[in-house]
Formats: C-alpha cells, sequence, structure tokens
C-alpha cells in the first residue's frame, strides 16, 4: 500500500477560532431564527438560552476529548476510542450526514440573501465555488474565513445600531406570552443547536492545527462565548424589531429588521452580510465534513478511495470532491427549514456520543466535571426527540441506515 502524504498542522489559534466563528455565526443568526421562532413564539429566547446550556456542555466535553486525541474526524474518533469501533462508526456516521445537510441549508441561505429570486442557483455556484478554494489548502481557506467573519460582524453590529437609533426596538415584544409551550422552546432550542455546533469544526481539524492539545481547547472556549454574546445581542434585537410572528414568516428576517429601521442602503448591506455569514459556514462546514470523511475513510467506514490526501496542497481532495458533489444536488433539491431540521437531529446525535466518551475519561485524562457529560447527553436527546417530527422521522432513518451499513462491513470483514 502506498504511504499517503500526512495533514500539515499550519493553523494557530486565531485561525482556528475564526473557524468556529465562521461556521456559527453565518449557520445561527442568518438561518436559524425564523424556523426557531415559528416554533417556540415569544419563547424564542427562553429557547436561545436552552441551546446555549447544552452547546456548553458539549463544547467542554468536545474541548477534553479533542486534547485527548488531536486528530481528524472529531467524535468519530473519542467514540471509537473511549466506547468501540460502533460508537465511533455512528458518530461519523450522524456528523458526515448532518452536516452535508447543514451545507445544503447554508448553500441555499447564501441564495436567499444574495438574490431570493435565484436562490438554488447561487447556492449550488457558491457550493463550486468554496470546494475548488478548499481544494487549494487548509491555509487559504482559513485567510478566506478570517475576512468574512469580519464581515459578517462589521455588518450586525451596523444591524443593531441602526435598530436601536431609529426606535424600531419595542421592549413588550420580548415577553413570553401566556400561550408558550415548552414543547416548543425545546423545538426552537433543537433548531437554534444548528447553529451552535460550529465549533465541531475545531476539532475535526485536529491533524492541522499546531499544539493542538492546548490551542484546541482554547479555540472551542473563545469561539463559542464570543458567539454566545453576537447571538444574545442579534437575536434580542431582531425580537424586538419584528416580534415572533413576523420574524417566523420572514426566510431572511435581518433583512426584514434592517428594512423596518428604515435607514437608506442598510438592507443592501444586510443581504450582501447574510450571503457573505453562510459563505464562511459553509466553507467551515465542507472543512469539517471532509475530514470526518478522511478519518472514516481511513478506517474503511467509508470508501478507501476518500482517504486520499494530495501530495501537494495536502488535503483530503477526493473527500472534499465528493462531499462538494452531494452538496450541489442537495442545494439544487432540499428545503433549508427541513436542511435544517435533519441537520440537527444528526448533531445532537454526535454529541451525545461525545458526552458519553467524555464521561469515561479519568481524571488523569482531563475529565470535565460529571454533571457536565451528563446534562450534556440528556439535553441532547431531549432536543433531538422534540424537533419536527418529519426531521425526527429522517434523522432517524439516516441513524438506521448508518448502524446497518456498519453491522454490514463487520459481517463482511469476519466472513
Amino acid at each position: 500500500m502506498v504511504e499517503q502524504p500526512a495533514l500539515q498542522r499550519r493553523l494557530g489559534l486565531g485561525d482556528a477560532v475564526v473557524v468556529g466563528l465562521g461556521s456559527m455565526i453565518g449557520a445561527g443568526i442568518f438561518a436559524a431564527l425564523a424556523p426557531a421562532a415559528a416554533a417556540a413564539g415569544s419563547g424564542l429566547l427562553i429557547g436561545l438560552a436552552v441551546a446555549a446550556v447544552i452547546a456548553y456542555c458539549n463544547a467542554v466535553s468536545s474541548a477534553r476529548l479533542a486534547a485527548r486525541y488531536p486528530q481528524s474526524g472529531g467524535a468519530y474518533v473519542y467514540g471509537r476510542e473511549r466506547l468501540g469501533p460502533f460508537w465511533g462508526h455512528l458518530a461519523g456516521w450522524a456528523f458526515v450526514v448532518g452536516k452535508t445537510a447543514s451545507c445544503a441549508a447554508m448553500a441555499l441561505t447564501v441564495g436567499a440573501y444574495a438574490w431570493p429570486d435565484h436562490a438554488r442557483a447561487v447556492g449550488v455556484a457558491a457550493v463550486v465555488a468554496l470546494t475548488a478554494l478548499n481544494y487549494r489548502g487548509i491555509q487559504k481557506s482559513a485567510l478566506a474565513t478570517r475576512a468574512i467573519v469580519a464581515a459578517v460582524l462589521a455588518v450586525l453590529a451596523a444591524v443593531v445600531i441602526c435598530a436601536a437609533g431609529t426606535g424600531a426596538l419595542h421592549a413588550d415584544r420580548l415577553m413570553p406570552s401566556a400561550d408558550v409551550s415548552a414543547y416548543g422552546v425545546l423545538q426552537a432550542a433543537g433548531l437554534l443547536f444548528f447553529a451552535f455546533a460550529g465549533y465541531a469544526r475545531i476539532a475535526t481539524l485536529g491533524e492541522e492545527v499546531r499544539d493542538p492539545q492546548r490551542t484546541i481547547p482554547r479555540a472551542i472556549s473563545l469561539a463559542l462565548a464570543v458567539t454566545l454574546v453576537v447571538y444574545g445581542v442579534v437575536a434580542v434585537t431582531a425580537l424586538a424589531v419584528l416580534g415572533p410572528q413576523q420574524m417566523a414568516a420572514s426566510t431572511a428576517p435581518l433583512t426584514d429588521v434592517a428594512r423596518v429601521g428604515g435607514v437608506p442602503g442598510i438592507v443592501v448591506i444586510v443581504g450582501f452580510g447574510g450571503a457573505i455569514a453562510a459563505l464562511g459556514s459553509l466553507l467551515s462546514l465542507i472543512l469539517g465534513v471532509s475530514r470526518t470523511s478522511l478519518a472514516m475513510a481511513r478506517d474503511r467506514h467509508l470508501p478507501p478511495l476518500l482517504a486520499s490526501v494530495h501530495p501537494v496542497y495536502r488535503v483530503p481532495h477526493r473527500a472534499e470532491l465528493a462531499v462538494g458533489v452531494i452538496v450541489a444536488v442537495l442545494a439544487a433539491t432540499v428545503d433549508v427549514r427541513g436542511a435544517i431540521g435533519f441537520s440537527s437531529f444528526g448533531v445532537l446525535a454526535y454529541y451525545c456520543i461525545a458526552n458519553a466518551s467524555a464521561w469515561t475519561l479519568s481524571e488523569s485524562e482531563g475529565r470535565p466535571a460529571r454533571v457536565i457529560p451528563v446534562l450534556g447527553a440528556v439535553g441532547c436527546v431531549v432536543l433531538a426527540v422534540t424537533l419536527p417530527w418529519a426531521s425526527v422521522a429522517a434523522g432517524a432513518a439516516a441513524i438506521a441506515v448508518g448502524a446497518v451499513l456498519f453491522l454490514i462491513r463487520t459481517h463482511l470483514a469476519n466472513r
């Protein structure tokens, strides 16, 4: 067998934080607020708080595991090493199918903000362009993500300032009404969890980060902290301007916030910012899915052809091309809200296994406080089963397919 060239450790702390920010901020603020408002109504902010608590637990568990196992693959590696090959396979499968759906949702979000009448065509073009960029090397992707994150934060700041400055905020819209249900709040939290899962991208880049035992845990904590602040401020602003009903009906809620604010030119700027944010998220998502696919292909849980690393650019080029093709097809065919629900189910399953893996760590291995992985795992299960029923059914079916494939592979290997 010809030995494959290794991935190179080119990313520092700042690059790793930016990769996490690029995937989280674009996904959450510009895509997940509307379906979450449809589920929870005026209880949206409570759902955001629930999602944040569970995301924090998952982040702590992931950070401790990433320090112990600084390899490409994230929870696929953690499950394999701590719980056994079946659970590792299931975590990797859940991540790949869930995050492939996330990629499609982000591609469609690019189109919704950039050119709403041709959202699918724009989404497919974005997938092709970013796949080509990723093919050229991880450092180029990190530099592009840094520029995208800076632009997005500037646009979000402009939205908040304009909304406050024009008197469009209505504090009474922030108070939960009497008809808010616990089920709706949990469903909103599950949908908003889609927005917090970007720190997993940092862990999946374990073989491309310098000093990973120190860098990855710090990067995960910093990226999540910054994202929590940004989400809180922008969600409060959007809810105070639009109210839950108008937000739930919107396909581009922050564009509508800007429109209500009435500042000339800001609508165009926000549309541009939404497209750029979703591009940053899509860029990071493709990186994460391709690296997990690489790790699974190395162990023959996916076709070994995908385990190839480019001899010049040192990236998993075949995995990246395969992911790009699949996501382009999905962007041309699926619905963005359905993709978000399906993705959330897969990612919650992934983090449930990550928390179970963290539970098995010893004190000398950096085990977190016991309550962290327990709350994280239970929270993941609760949020997964309270997602829209179609998302639960499709997600459970996808996980079942992954389990069957593992059993078939094991049977054939033992013959």
